[in-house]
């Protein structure tokens, strides 16, 4: 296929060629049908200010639409000589309506094509993670009131603390998904600006209609400066690479906490066997891999915001092709985020508590704090001097009844108190 950049029939240099284009052909399978989206509402603007007839919008729209069909049937492949989605899509048009094809770019350039199909394929794939991560939420909420007396102890500096409950657990990952959803939804909203209409980013003489695409496309608002949309790359990239983030530390603590609490050392849970992989060599072996990768890819997550970041930092103002390398990353992180939360429902839905073993792990200076406690209210002592009698004689403490434990704490948010209806209100307004 033609470039449509090109202004004469003189072939690219293959090397040239291979290394300008990387893996864009690819990522633009992706964002494919948002290109449609996008033209398909330029044409009907274009429409609408009278650069183009009824007739000719009618064709523009009609073909655009066959296209996205065929595109869907597996019919179009973007090849790396194809470039991009754009090229594909605007040689197709030209291919089949001719004269009426080649003018679908009038008052854009692939700038502005670009940055309006890859924010509404962010803002599609965000909208999905949050209704995800709200699955998630009500998953941790279910599973703590389920077990909201089951013990469990809890540590500081990986050693037994304070006697805890699977509830108490499991509602800080709620919690912490819930401040991660805050993020995420106002990542959403920035991210749902429309650049359509703003070209290369110096915008056009012709009239565009820019409230008429923002419409169509349902984005929130325009961004007015033309020159910003192009400084918006990589800027609304590290903003969703940060939601992101704030995701995947909450989910790489539930991995790493699943990973010791399922080991033989503890065995304070088992999984459903279908969540897990097993040795080659070792016939014994039930592995939990997919919490290690979700450990792992919360580095690589990082690490892409850190790239995403370095890439448009400092660049002179106006489009530079070093945004090309934005996409990747991107859509790399997105990707990896839906699918680590569909991996953690799963395993919250498969953990089954082992409580007699949880009952014999938990040795007796657990209660240590309790005792003090109990010293400062029932003899008047202070806390400090409770503190240091009962840390002279850890070995005279006595067993408490470990679920009247739990409830004895009482402070808000504390195993005793976990206060279930405020998440599940939450969980309504989310």
């Amino acid at each position: 296929m033609n470039k449509i950049w090109q202004k004469s029939k003189s072939k690219s240099n293959p090397v040239i060629e291979r290394y300008n284009t990387g893996d864009d052909y690819l990522m633009d399978m992706l964002i494919f049908p948002f290109d449609i989206l996008a033209s398909s509402a330029h044409a009907e603007m274009l429409g609408s200010i009278g650069i183009l007839n009824d007739e000719e919008v009618k064709s523009l729209v009609n073909e655009l639409n066959n296209i996205l069909k065929d595109f869907n049937d597996g019919k179009i492949k973007i090849t790396l000589e194809d470039e991009d989605c754009h090229t594909v899509i605007e040689n197709l048009l030209i291919k089949k309506l001719g004269d009426v094809g080649k003018k679908i770019h009038t008052g854009r350039s692939r700038n502005d094509q670009v940055l309006t199909a890859v924010r509404l394929y962010t803002i599609n794939k965000l909208q999905t993670i949050a209704n995800l991560n709200k699955e998630v939420i009500k998953t941790f909420v279910d599973f703590s009131e389920n077990n909201k007396n089951s013990p469990l102890p809890g540590y500081t500096h990986t050693q037994q603390a304070m006697l805890s409950s699977f509830g108490h657990w499991g509602l800080s990952f709620a919690e912490g998904l819930i401040n991660d959803q805050e993020i995420l939804d106002k990542t959403i909203e920035i991210n749902n600006q429309n650049p359509l209409g703003t070209a290369a980013g110096f915008g056009v003489s012709f009239p565009l209609d820019r409230e008429y695409t923002r419409n169509k496309l349902n984005f929130n608002k325009n961004i007015v400066n033309s020159l910003f949309a192009q400084a918006s790359r990589g800027k609304f990239e590290s903003l969703t690479l940060e939601s992101l983030s704030q995701i995947m530390m909450t989910l790489s603590r539930f991995a790493t906490d699943m990973l010791f609490f399922t080991a033989r050392e503890t065995g304070f849970i088992k999984v459903s066997e279908d969540l897990t992989t097993g040795s080659s060599i070792m016939p014994q072996k039930k592995n939990l891999d997919s919490m290690e990768l979700l450990r792992g890819n919360a580095s690589v997550i990082f690490s892409n915001q850190l790239t995403i970041k370095n890439i448009p930092k400092g660049v002179m103002s106006g489009y530079n092709r070093d945004l090309q390398l934005i996409k990747k990353p991107l859509i790399e992180s997105l990707n990896i985020v839906e699918n680590s939360l569909l991996v953690v429902c799963e395993f919250v839905k498969g953990i089954e508590i082992d409580e007699d073993t949880i009952k014999k792990s938990i040795k007796k200076d657990i209660f240590a704090v309790d005792v003090a406690n109990e010293m400062v209210e029932k003899d008047g002592v202070s806390f400090r001097d409770a503190y240091i009698k009962v840390g002279q004689s850890l070995e005279k403490l006595k067993d408490f009844d470990l679920e009247k434990n739990i409830e004895s704490k009482k402070s808000l948010g504390s195993p005793g108190n976990l206060d279930l209806d405020y998440y599940k209100k939450i969980l309504e307004k989310l």
